[in-house]
């Protein structure tokens, strides 16, 4: 075996609880997101870029200088800004036609990268109604049988699940263009014990049409894919002899006297 290939465990504490970090958790934690703005982005995608940084702070890193890249290309930047950065998601701003790349990381390296166009937006800045505080739970909602039915409509909705802007959001798609928008949930009076909802729109609102997608050849893709889902098994819970949970998982105690 070579020694490169070797697995070499850690001597010290610091690199032990350092690869613990990185190693599959039940529940992961929030995806950073890096924000690229490329060497020819118009105002249009630069806004798109600032604005889903605002959606996604704490956890969106801004790249404001020029970077001259290709994603479909030379993926080589993006791995070094992801190693950089700590981002596992990222958006690539560039070129006059407005159309801006997301995608996603994988121990560093590219899992999947999808293209989209802008055929309207509306900022953030326009909509001056109250916004989301951070660390907002989203919600999110797919409308469109093409989520669940084509492959790459199933990737660009892992990819935004994955994104967790911390608003309420609706993805609508109908056969030519996806209508991304961005609400605020209010709960308001109504006179009894359950509140009335209503949504406010916040902003942005995009048009989106889906242009290219870059996904490695299978099977590579496929075992790539399935590693970057893997979970590790829950912990067995111990057995105590006076505690028990019932189906609904309401924990119950039982007393003696």
């Amino acid at each position: 075996m070579d020694a490169l290939d070797r697995v070499v465990k850690p001597k010290m504490k610091t690199a032990k609880r350092f690869l613990e970090k990185r190693e599959p958790k039940l529940n992961e934690n929030i995806k950073n997101a890096m924000l690229i703005k490329g060497g020819n982005a118009n105002v249009t995608v630069t806004q798109v870029l600032k604005d889903v940084c605002a959606l996604k702070k704490p956890y969106g890193v801004l790249y404001k200088k020029k970077n001259i890249t290709r994603p479909f290309e030379d993926q080589t930047s993006l791995e070094f800004f992801s190693n950089k950065s700590d981002c596992s998601f990222f958006m690539f701003g560039s070129c006059n036609k407005k159309q801006p790349v997301i995608g996603r990381m994988y121990d560093y390296q590219v899992l999947d990268v999808i293209e989209l166009g802008i055929e309207n937006f509306v900022s953030l800045k326009y909509i001056k109604n109250s916004k989301c505080p951070e660390g907002t739970k989203p919600m999110l909602i797919f409308t469109g049988d093409d989520f669940n039915v084509t492959e790459d409509y199933r990737r660009l909705k892992s990819l935004l699940v994955d994104l967790r802007p911390h608003v309420y959001s609706a993805l609508h798609c109908t056969e030519w263009e996806d209508y991304f928008r961005s609400y605020k949930l209010l709960l308001k009076k109504s006179g009894c014990r359950t509140p009335q909802i209503e949504l406010k729109e916040m902003g942005p609102s995009l048009d989106l049409v889906l242009r290219r997608t870059h996904l490695p050849p299978r099977p590579a893709s496929d075992d790539f894919y399935k590693l970057s889902m893997k979970m590790p098994k829950p912990p067995k819970p111990k057995k105590k002899k006076t505690i028990s949970n019932d189906t609904f998982g309401t924990t119950c105690g039982r007393i003696h006297t």
